[in-house]
């Protein structure tokens, strides 16, 4: 089964500072979730929370049946995977290996891997088309080249959700529309639910199913991506003037600021 998760009246403060104001809302499973806001509307937080990197909040978070605290944490890796803006360094590490690292939740830190594991690391390359990258090391690879080797590891890790903080960060035009592509892809062939950080509200609007926007740690809306199409309502998540136009390919719009 595959669960959501629910925020029940969630608000975070670090010290005196507010980060989310008391906000309500669902993931559903099974499709691409964008959050979208200026910086320090709380997009990266709301992440963190749901990816348990924070556990001292007000208001409840639910990850199925339970209250995502009360999960322990092997259990929990085995259903969210998490890939923060910044991840940890390589040192050196083969692709291969960073990928079978994908397999903790499942054999443990002294566990070695076996059969199912190897297949599940090769499968997660190919998917992500990093199988020929498999013995290099990932510190010599392109942005993008090491972003899928990442998104290899979380598919590896064989999870349900995979909650990625600005996946495209740094990354040229033409590999964030290849992240995303995956990221997409992914979603669809794997049935996962996925919740990323974008600052760029085309790539939302191109990749995701459904857009949650923040302002100042409030929620604005949680709606299908198709409805964000209003130039006046874009102005009120970004505080400046948005025009918007049809896409040649009439699918869907794209806005920018005037």
């Amino acid at each position: 089964m595959v669960h959501a998760f629910e925020v029940s009246d969630l608000h975070f403060s670090i010290g005196q500072t507010v980060i989310l104001h008391p906000l309500s809302l669902a993931f559903a499973p099974g499709r691409v979730h964008g959050l979208i806001g200026h910086n320090g509307s709380g997009k990266s937080s709301l992440l963190r929370l749901l990816a348990r990197q924070h556990e001292v909040y007000a208001g409840q978070i639910r990850y199925g049946t339970k209250d995502l605290r009360d999960w322990k944490n092997r259990p929990l890796a085995r259903e969210v995977a998490y890939l923060p803006q910044q991840p940890p360094s390589t040192d050196g590490m083969t692709v291969e290996e960073l990928v079978a690292l994908g397999r903790y939740p499942w054999h443990g830190p002294l566990g070695r891997l076996g059969t199912e594991d190897r297949a599940k690391v090769r499968e997660a390359m190919i998917l992500t088309d990093v199988a020929v990258f498999a013995q290099r090391a990932v510190d010599s690879l392109s942005g993008g080249e090491r972003q899928r080797a990442w998104l290899a590891m979380l598919v590896a890790q064989d999870s349900k959700w995979l909650l990625l903080d600005e996946p495209t960060s740094a990354l040229d035009v033409g590999h964030q529309i290849e992240v995303l592509r995956l990221v997409r892809q992914l979603s669809e062939s794997r049935r996962l639910g996925v919740v990323m950080v974008l600052h760029d509200v085309n790539m939302a609007l191109r990749f995701c199913d459904d857009i949650v926007a923040l302002r100042a740690g409030r929620l604005l809306v949680d709606a299908p991506a198709e409805q964000f199409s209003d130039p006046d309502f874009l102005e009120e998540i970004y505080g400046v003037p948005m025009g918007i136009v049809v896409r040649p390919d009439n699918l869907g719009s794209i806005s920018f600021p005037l």
